[in-house]
């Protein structure tokens, strides 16, 4: 029989090695066919032989792939590999099929502990992305003349060349993917032969006949293996393997050679699992260097049981249907039509992913590749999320994490969703806790974004993506605990105890009460009162104090006791309060910017804070203002802060706006340096803080600039230019426009369309409450409160009772 009549060692029958493309549906079917057609005992598959146990989990039915087997060291969770299966991937069928025929089957690659430690030996560390002993995959690139590095990197693209094509992926759909069925024994293992032909002549014309050192241990394991195999099973023994392994398994090496190559490796401990794997990660897109193209076409490939472009394309526009484009019957057929074509005219055998995809172009996408693009992320690529048994071994951190994900029907999923919660609602709540937690353990599976329907406390949005690697970030974070809210816990009284700065701390504490830790929020706490009680820069006391004022907030909406937390923070800012004025003297431009942030941080935390936030501390907010007064009027104080200063008592109503104008007059008097003036004006009005509206509404402030910036010399102009820039590029493009036509009235003309006979030019006498309550309907419907009674308001912003800030 072809593949098994060469002979073994001791003139034994030779194995029957079915050498495969990793995730091809062809290889895939043609494994099974020649499976079938041979009847193996043993079926030996190219992976990590510590998995052999794991091997009748396959049989499942909770088994789902896309899957793989994670190996991990012992020591040191990080160092890992993958090796995903799919469907469509041959070693998948041959496991399958050994299962269902009650066939052995073992794994017959380098044991992980030693290419985990080899790994480690070289530094690679990084690497755990990819799959140990990646095989070559198809790519693109022009092979002629390609050195033995590249034939082994990108093999398949040399054939591809070799057979006048350009385009590997569609050299291998066109000869594999498309092949049809054939019948006889012969026709089953008629590819393999042909391929092993093939890559045989490849590696023969490597340097010297040699190549990568990995390989030839790896594959000397293997001979070892195929010969015990021969040894001790009764029947043909069949390997599934890398196409480029095939030549050297079947070269005819003595035992003892290959034991020499195997001598003195390095090992270490290993743990392997299942895990749920993506079709995403199975790609080369999303970093897998052994990944395809297109694991959602090919998963389409292999269970087309027949017609596969009309059901591809019926799947294309189901989807864009749902998109909301119009996509009908008629599109569909007049697509396959024009997809059939192409192939023709191209000279394949079946219409493939080009073809369908330029048929999808042009008949359902108008020309348009918005809408191919997609289709190329939910359908070509896929965002298939495997599923593992629950018996599969697991960390105790992980089987927790299953178990609260179960309990909070949490379930991951592999697509990017965005997600709201809702803080008063016990799953939504335990939900967030979760997602905190598992970000402090490292475990990304969430990321906060901006909630669009409020900016209150009781909601949070979540961009949420479960990727394969998080499986290794649990197992890493097992070392801290056996649950999930143990093993936060833990790490996060460890990062306080390494945190570099008070920032740190607070940034800690406050994650603490997002997570719901509160045994790690006391020793946290007791850390950071220590910290700030000897911290002495004005700068770290300012970053500190926004995070801890912001965790008052979300203690009120989760129910946590924050009376430690509070007197602290009013204790912080006390000490900025002394502090800031003489840390703001003499700052260079770099600085005084910095410093410019760090009074908006400051200036938001004491408004969020109040005034009775903390027993002692009353008078928050009037000793702030205070301290604003004191850097508005100090003239060592950079131009950039005073105008803040200035800017921030205004709009707390803590200035008047005369008192404003004549803080402006005299920064932008003839005395003051130009640089000085323009620092002053973006202090004032910069810095996306509304500075545009309120030029746009007092025009005495807008007229007060509009002289001083006519008033300034040439030679000082190009020097204040960039500053000024800087500052009115930052307004929306309506006020800039706005503000552009104020200016080209002139001052008699503004004068004219303002209000007479106000203290503010541009504001009305007094509050027209007839015309506020004008808004209230609408506002009670966007807030979804049309069924309450109508209310009106003092204006005040506190009649709209129930309406979270």
């Amino acid at each position: 029989m072809t593949g098994t009549d060469r002979g073994g060692a001791g003139g034994a029958p030779g194995p029957l090695l079915l050498g495969v493309r990793h995730h091809g549906p062809g290889s895939a079917r043609a494994v099974r066919a020649a499976l079938e057609a041979a009847r193996p005992g043993v079926v030996l598959i190219e992976g990590p032989p510590e998995a052999d146990a794991l091997i009748p989990l396959a049989a499942d039915e909770d088994m789902r792939p896309p899957v793989a087997l994670l190996a991990h060291a012992v020591d040191e969770p990080g160092r890992s590999a993958f090796w995903p299966l799919a469907e469509f991937s041959p070693e998948w069928a041959a496991l399958r099929w050994a299962l269902e025929h009650d066939v052995p089957a073992r794994f017959i690659d380098l044991p992980a502990a030693h290419s985990l430690a080899w790994r480690s030996e070289e530094d690679t560390e990084g690497e755990d992305a990819e799959r140990a002993g990646e095989e070559p995959q198809a790519g693109p690139g022009d092979p002629s003349g390609a050195s033995a590095p590249e034939l082994r990197a990108d093999p398949l693209a040399a054939l591809a060349g070799a057979a006048g094509h350009d385009d590997p992926e569609r050299w291998w759909e066109d000869v594999v993917e498309h092949r049809g069925h054939g019948g006889g024994d012969g026709a089953a293992l008629a590819p393999f032969t042909a391929l092993e032909e093939a890559m045989g002549a490849l590696r023969e014309t490597e340097e010297g006949g040699g190549h990568d050192g990995r390989d030839l241990v790896r594959e000397a394991y293997m001979r070892l293996q195929v010969r015990a195999a021969q040894r001790d099973f009764v029947g043909a023994v069949a390997v599934v393997c890398g196409a480029w392994h095939v030549p050297a398994l079947r070269r005819k090496v003595t035992a003892t050679a290959d034991r020499a190559l195997l001598k003195g490796l390095p090992r270490t401990k290993v743990d392997l699992t299942w895990v749920p794997w993506t079709y995403r990660r199975l790609s080369r897109s999303g970093g897998y260097g052994a990944g395809i193209e297109s694991p959602g076409w090919y998963a389409h490939l292999f269970g087309a049981a027949d017609r596969p472009v009309e059901r591809w394309l019926t799947k294309v526009a189901g989807l864009l249907r749902e998109e909301g484009r119009t996509v009908s019957s008629a599109h569909v057929i007049e697509a396959v039509r024009l997809a059939r074509t192409l192939a023709v005219l191209r000279g394949r055998p079946l219409a493939g992913l080009v073809e369908t995809t330029d048929a999808v172009r042009a008949v359902m996408c108008d020309g348009s590749d918005v809408p191919l693009a997609l289709v190329r992320d939910r359908l070509v690529v896929g965002d298939v999320l495997g599923e593992v048994p629950a018996g599969a071994p697991a960390v105790p951190l992980q089987r927790d994490l299953a178990r609260v994900q179960r309990r909070l029907r949490f379930k991951p999923e592999a697509r990017r969703e965005e997600l709201e919660l809702d803080l008063r609602k016990d799953t939504d709540a335990g939900r967030s806790r979760l997602l905190h937690r598992l970000r402090l353990l490292g475990v990304g599976w969430g990321e906060p974004a901006a909630s669009r329907g409020s900016t209150g406390t009781f909601r949070e949005t979540w961009r949420l993506r479960w990727d394969p690697e998080l499986s290794v970030r649990v197992a890493e974070a097992g070392v801290w605990g056996t649950t999930v809210l143990a093993a936060a816990t833990a790490r996060a009284e460890a990062d306080a105890v390494t945190a570099r700065d008070l920032a740190e701390v607070t940034a800690l504490a406050e994650r603490c009460l997002l997570a719901g830790l509160p045994d790690a929020l006391t020793p946290v706490m007791r850390i950071l009162a220590d910290r700030a009680a000897l911290d002495t820069d004005v700068g770290h006391l300012a970053r500190a104090l926004p995070a801890l004022v912001r965790s008052l907030r979300y203690g009120d909406v989760r129910g946590t006791d924050t009376g430690a937390l509070a007197e602290v923070a009013a204790g912080l800012a006390e000490r900025v309060f002394v502090g800031l004025p003489a840390a703001c003297a003499a700052l260079d431009a770099d600085a005084a910017d910095e410093m410019r942030g760090h009074v908006d941080a400051v200036h938001g935390a004491v408004g969020l804070l109040g005034d009775t936030s903390a027993p002692g501390h009353a008078g928050l907010r009037s000793r702030w203002q205070e301290v604003l007064r004191t850097l508005s009027a100090r003239d060592i104080v950079p131009g950039v802060v005073r105008g803040r200063a200035v800017r921030l008592l205004l709009d707390d109503g803590a200035l008047a706006a005369d008192e404003a104008a004549r803080f402006m007059g005299l920064a932008l008097s003839r005395g003051t340096p130009p640089a000085d003036a323009a620092a002053w004006i973006e202090g004032f009005v910069g810095g996306g803080s509304g500075g545009g509206l309120l030029l746009l509404h007092d025009e005495r402030l807008l007229a007060l600039v509009d002289a001083w910036l006519t008033g300034v010399a040439g030679d000082a102009f190009t020097e204040v230019l960039p500053l000024l820039r800087r500052t009115f590029a930052a307004y929306e493009p309506g006020v800039r426009r706005s503000l552009g036509e104020l200016v080209r009235r002139g001052p008699e003309a503004r004068g004219r369309v303002t209000t007479a006979g106000l203290g503010i030019p541009g504001f009305a006498a007094g509050l027209d409450t007839e015309r506020a309550d004008a808004v209230l309907p609408v506002v009670r419907l966007l807030l979804g409160l049309e069924g309450n009674a109508p209310a009106r308001t003092g204006l005040d912003g506190n009649d709209l009772v129930g309406v979270d800030a």
